[in-house]
């Protein structure tokens, strides 16, 4: 009889033995993307639903910067990322020698010009003090929106490498001072006005189609350029994962979520 329990209990013992190898060697189909609190983490919780279905878990991982995210999926901790624009992305990688790629444009987030203590254009006095992003393609484009109010005038040719040092003529003498992105809407009781980036304009309940002083115009050049996208490392363009994740971002279903819940603040740019 004892014998025969130890064959039972040495029969239990290698069945675990095989049965946490197995476990050990199963591969689970998750796929970990960094993203902006909004809008960026609220549209991947609409792609998570239908990557779901397909049997991909999303975990969303969230940044309140533009720089971490970055650094992250260059290390391997994510598998991509989604909260920047082509022009962000490709200085980011020369600055920092990265080989991080875009693999689909996705929406874009006007820019706008928000009121502070000042709460109109034409009420800007001698001197006044106007915040922009300090990061170098999005205070290019900050400028370029306050050129086509006609408060400041650029050099010619600058475009989108425009900074304060690129300002030519400034009737005003309006005082426009660099501050990271994150932290504009914070000091915008502090300032005249800021010119706030998307994101965080709608993290801190503002929306640039209805709130802003000045919006970009959908039809600009910078809306053409400064679409949002996904990003990955060099070499996982193909990964089927990553396409499931692009056609989840790119459905029927994330263009109502964009419409319905941010009513031209964020526009979706695939049909």
């Amino acid at each position: 009889m004892k014998r025969i329990a130890l064959v039972l209990l040495s029969l239990v013992l290698l069945a675990a033995v095989f049965t946490g190898c197995a476990n050990t060697g199963k591969k689970t189909n998750v796929l970990k993307v960094g993203a902006s609190v909004t809008p960026h983490a609220e549209v991947l919780e609409v792609a998570k639903e239908i990557l779901a279905k397909q049997g991909i878990q999303l975990e969303i991982v969230e940044f309140t910067d533009y720089v971490q995210p970055n650094l992250a999926l260059n290390d391997g901790d994510l598998d991509a990322n989604y909260f920047q624009h082509q022009p962000y992305l490709d200085k980011f990688n020369k600055d920092h020698g990265t080989k991080l790629v875009s693999v689909a444009a996705i929406h874009y987030e006007p820019f706008g010009l928000f009121a502070g203590k000042t709460k109109s254009i034409d009420d800007l006095k001698d001197g006044a003090v106007i915040c922009v992003p300090n990061d170098g393609t999005n205070e290019a484009r900050a400028l370029m929106l306050l050129e086509a109010q006609g408060l400041i005038k650029l050099k010619e040719g600058v475009g989108f490498y425009a900074t304060v040092l690129d300002i030519v003529e400034n009737p005003k003498n309006l005082q426009i001072k660099e501050l990271a992105a994150e932290q504009l809407t914070h000091s915008l009781q502090d300032v005249d006005m800021a010119v706030i980036n998307g994101n965080f304009a709608i993290q801190a309940g503002l929306n640039a189609s209805t709130d802003a002083l000045a919006v970009e115009d959908k039809d600009s050049e910078a809306a053409q350029t400064y679409a949002n996208v996904v990003c990955v490392k060099e070499g996982k363009e193909n990964d089927p994962a990553i396409k499931a994740l692009i056609e989840a971002l790119q459905s029927k279903e994330v263009k109502e979520f964009m419409e319905t819940k941010y009513k031209g603040a964020v526009v979706p740019i695939f049909d």
